[in-house]
């Protein structure tokens, strides 16, 4: 009974999640509308304060299938979306490594949700120099080291989007959390 209520959940939050991921999604940088939140980490966030890191990354990847089978945007989807996963993975790892080793207070929430967002900073600026840049020019025909310059990208784009992109969804995370912490409590004990 207990696989099943699993399996329901993980289906749930993962739906929700790739709905949030549809919609809303904003720029929140002038000059960088390519660049947009969304809050689709929060059900995966919620998922895993639930029922633990493995299916917080099932929820996560599960998301983004549907995200590319029901409303890929093409090259963007491809090249950003496993980017997204890996970022947003190393998110939700620091916050869940963070209040496992101490009392699930809204003080530890918020410090895992501030380390957490440095991480996805620093793994997104390396994955876009790496990875993303060098894919965009070759496949999507947007060479941001021609057009923007790389280091400009970088700085002045990539780390400002990632910082304030970590904080919002830390802040609405933990809204959502200790709102419902209760019957999250109740339903994480009727599950285990």
């Amino acid at each position: 009974m207990n696989k099943t209520r699993h399996l329901t959940i993980i289906a749930l939050l993962s739906a929700i999640s790739f709905v949030l991921m549809v919609f809303p999604q904003f720029p929140i940088l002038p000059g960088a509308s390519f660049l947009k939140i969304d809050f689709s980490i929060v059900p995966v966030l919620m998922g895993t304060l639930l029922l633990g890191l493995k299916q917080g990354y099932l929820i996560l990847i599960l998301r983004s299938v549907l995200k590319l089978l029901l409303n890929n945007e093409g090259p963007g989807d491809l090249i950003g979306l496993p980017m997204n996963i890996i970022g947003m993975a190393i998110f939700i790892t620091i916050i869940i490594l963070v209040m496992r080793r101490t009392n699930v207070s809204k003080k530890q929430f918020m410090w895992g949700a501030l380390l957490g967002t440095l991480g996805l900073t620093l793994v997104m600026v390396i994955l876009n120099y790496v990875y993303a840049v060098p894919l965009y020019a070759l496949f999507a025909n947007f060479d941001i080291r021609a057009t923007i310059g790389m280091g400009h990208y970088l700085l002045w784009m990539v780390v400002p989007f990632n910082l304030i992109e970590g904080v919002i969804l830390g802040t609405v995370s933990g809204v959502v959390f200790y709102s419902f912490q209760r019957a999250l409590s109740n339903m994480h004990s009727q599950l285990n």
